[in-house]
Formats: C-alpha cells, sequence, structure tokens
C-alpha cells in the first residue's frame, strides 16, 4: 500500500495486508492457529444494549469466516456495503508465523521503510538455527546488543527485543497465553514490553491473530478512510470512531481493512 507517510508498506499476497510493514504516526511521533474468543460483554458506546461476543466468533483465518465478515457489513453499513463491492478481491489474513516471532518482527519494522526493514529482518533471522522456526525467547537472549547492532538493528530495538525476550522467560508472557487472552487483556499485556504500544498491538491482534473485531482507533490511516467514507468535514477522533464504526461489530477488523483499501484507491487516483 502507498500510504507511506502513514502506513511504512503493505505486502500484498493477493490483496492481504501484512502488520509488519505498517506503521502508525502517533507511535512514530510518541503521542499517545485459529483464534477463539472468550465470552465477554462489550458496551456500545450508544445506548443500545449490550451485544455479546462469545467464543463461537470465528477468526478470520478462514475464507468463510471473511464471507460471513462481509455480509455482515454490507448489510449493517450502505456506504461500506458499496465500498466494498467496488474491490473485487476479499480480504486475506494469512500470517501462520508464531506470536513470538510476529512481535519481533513488529518491533524490527517500526519506523522503517519496507525494503530496509525487511534486509535488517533476513539479516535478523540468518542469526538463528533453523531461520524463523529458530526464532525463540531463549535464543534471542543469547545473542548480545552488539550482535543486533551489527545487523542494523538500532540499541533501542534491540533493548526492545531483549525485554520482549524477558517477558516471555519470566512468564508474564507466552505464546500459548497469548492465544487465550482476550483483546483487552492483551493490550494490557503486551504493552508491558518496552517498544509495543496500543497501535502495535492493534495491527499484531488483527494481522497475526486474525482477531475479526478490533478497531485501531489511533490509525492515521483508518481515521483517514472513515473521514472519506462518511464525508466528514475533520479527521475523527477515537470516540467518534467507536460511535461510527459500532454499526462494523463483530466485524471492526474487516471495515477497517477496507479503509486501508479506501485510502490506498484514493492517493492511486491522485497521481495518475
Amino acid at each position: 500500500m502507498s500510504l507511506r507517510k502513514t502506513l511504512t508498506a503493505v505486502n500484498k499476497p493477493g490483496s492481504s495486508i501484512s502488520a509488519g510493514n505498517l506503521t502508525n504516526v502517533s507511535e512514530v511521533t510518541g503521542s499517545s492457529s485459529k483464534i477463539t474468543f472468550r465470552p465477554r460483554k462489550l458496551r456500545k458506546v450508544s445506548s443500545d444494549p449490550i451485544i455479546v461476543i462469545t467464543a463461537s466468533s470465528p477468526s478470520l483465518s478462514t475464507k468463510s469466516a471473511v464471507d460471513l465478515a462481509l455480509l455482515h457489513l454490507k448489510s449493517s453499513d450502505e456506504l461500506l456495503g458499496a465500498l466494498i463491492t467496488t474491490h473485487n478481491d476479499p480480504p486475506v489474513f494469512e500470517s501462520a508465523n508464531p506470536p513470538f516471532l510476529s512481535l519481533a518482527r513488529s518491533i524490527i519494522y517500526q519506523q522503517l521503510a519496507t525494503k530496509a526493514a525487511k534486509c535488517i529482518y533476513d539479516r535478523f533471522i540468518s542469526l538463528f538455527d533453523g531461520g524463523e522456526s529458530g526464532v525463540l525467547p531463549e535464543s534471542l537472549i543469547s545473542l548480545s546488543a552488539v550482535d543486533l547492532r551489527k545487523i542494523g538493528v538500532s540499541g533501542r530495538k534491540a533493548s526492545y527485543l531483549h525485554d520482549l525476550a524477558d517477558k516471555y522467560k519470566s512468564g508474564v508472557l507466552s505464546d500459548e497465553l497469548i492465544l487465550k487472552m482476550s483483546d483487552e487483556e492483551l493490550i494490557d499485556r503486551l504493552t508491558l514490553v518496552k517498544g509495543i504500544g496500543v497501535w502495535t498491538v492493534h495491527m499484531f491482534m488483527i494481522f497475526s491473530l486474525h482477531r475479526p473485531d478490533v478497531l485501531p482507533v489511533g490509525d492515521l490511516g483508518v481515521r483517514k478512510g472513515v473521514k472519506d467514507l462518511y464525508g466528514l468535514r475533520d479527521l475523527p477522533g477515537p470516540l467518534q470512531m467507536q460511535q461510527l464504526c459500532e454499526k462494523w461489530r463483530p466485524y471492526r477488523s474487516v471495515g477497517s481493512w477496507y479503509m486501508w483499501r479506501l485510502i490506498e484507491a484514493r492517493k492511486t487516483k491522485l497521481s495518475k
């Protein structure tokens, strides 16, 4: 995707977007497997009754789950439905990396252009026996900050990677725990890691865990998409985002994906 000022980049295997290739402006400047959900109640911003999302809510790992999401979004939001109809290729959420590897990759990709980030990530992977399958907390801890700086990882990011590995070693985090956590628990627990903010967690939940109902209210691309979709004068803030996108539940992740597509299409049209 060509949102290089707001999103670092986008992988496009088919029409999919990769979390590791996105960079949030708010985090840069310093502001602010199939997955099942634990039963929980989510209170709507409006005065409508409580919506209950149960453990049967599907992840977005399968085509049938994505198809179900599209049917819901088309029926619940006429404007979004029209946008969906204009895009022939549905979203694909196909990352199968374990959580620890996905989080390490997210840290490495932060604030970097895609090409530079991939180069450093490939060097990072080369440090481990077995490639990506060898990227484990204990093997990462064994690498010094000097080792990481030699391949282009900044000293600050090296400290973030070591803190992530330490959180796994101490039991604060594990792949098993992450897969069982609710969205709220993930935000609370993962933001304990140095260098991981709410935006990074949102991207991780959408593109690595394939959670269906994540609304990244701080993402500039999604905010711009909502602004254009609904003809707003100004960029919506978090509360307005929640209110406007409430009708997308329980598939706000897919709605957000189309906001990135909307902005991409607008930028492509303007560049011609």
